[in-house]
């Protein structure tokens, strides 16, 4: 190759990395919180006093689920991150935004019902789904000058059958995420649902699961892993059928 052929072919290898990098994507995470409610939709017959019992397992200080919500924090950033089409800004600048830091969300939640969720600290809880389009496009205009979208993380528990039946019955844990990304005009692009079982199980007394903190963390903990390793293997795979931003 000649001096000319190696310069022209250097200008286009420059030229193609450059704009490569000019059209990476920014997201803001906007949103990465844990609930300490247990849903047990899963199993039948249980009703109001399994209901009573996992009210007091949310209001028991010993059931702390931040340690693990950290876990999954950072196994986010550092390493699901890497997996996106699209780059994270920076955290902290996302967190130093005094008008995120002030936003009122509608349906907001007073300091009572805050008590069930547990946050990564420096983030709102602002609700998104259904009937939460008002906050989607709030939130993506507050970030549109820095990025191309909005991210929101949670994390939910819900109790499911094990093994066995009467007085041999068994439950499990299901942990769940769901990672929703919206443009910079509000509008989805793309939501993951993905879940995964403990291996630890709880027995059942009178048809109740054991909902003491020494059975249940464990429980959400084992959930809470498997679900990042099947992360970890999965969501190249489901990033790549997801819509683009």
């Amino acid at each position: 190759m000649n001096l000319k052929n190696y310069i022209v072919a250097a200008f286009i290898t420059l030229f193609c990395a450059v704009n490569l990098n000019a059209q990476k994507k920014k997201v803001a995470v906007v949103g990465f919180y844990s609930d300490k409610i247990i849903g047990f939709s899963e199993l039948n017959g249980v009703g109001e006093a399994l209901l009573t019992e996992v009210l007091k397992l949310r209001d028991n200080p010993d059931f702390d689920l931040t340690p693990m919500l950290n876990n999954y924090h950072d196994a986010f950033f550092n390493d699901y991150a890497k997996d996106f089409p699209f780059d994270l800004v920076p955290e902290k600048e996302v967190l130093a935004n005094e008008v995120y830091q002030a936003f009122v969300p509608k349906y907001e939640l007073d300091d009572e019902a805050l008590k069930r969720y547990v946050f990564i600290d420096g983030y709102k809880h602002i609700y998104e789904g259904a009937l939460g389009k008002v906050n989607e496009e709030a939130v993506a205009k507050m970030f549109s000058d820095i990025a191309d979208g909005v991210l929101f993380v949670e994390v939910h528990f819900d109790l499911t059958k094990g093994f066995g039946i009467g007085s041999t019955a068994t439950v499990k844990m299901k942990a769940f995420t769901r990672i929703s990304l919206y443009d910079k005009t509000g509008k989805k692009v793309f939501v993951i649902n993905e879940s995964a079982q403990s291996k630890k199980t709880s027995v059942m007394v009178g048809g109740i699961p054991v909902m003491k903190t020494t059975k249940i963390l464990p429980m959400c903990e084992s959930a809470l892993e498997r679900l990042m390793k099947d992360l970890d293997k999965r969501l190249p795979k489901i990033i790549k059928k997801a819509d683009k931003l």
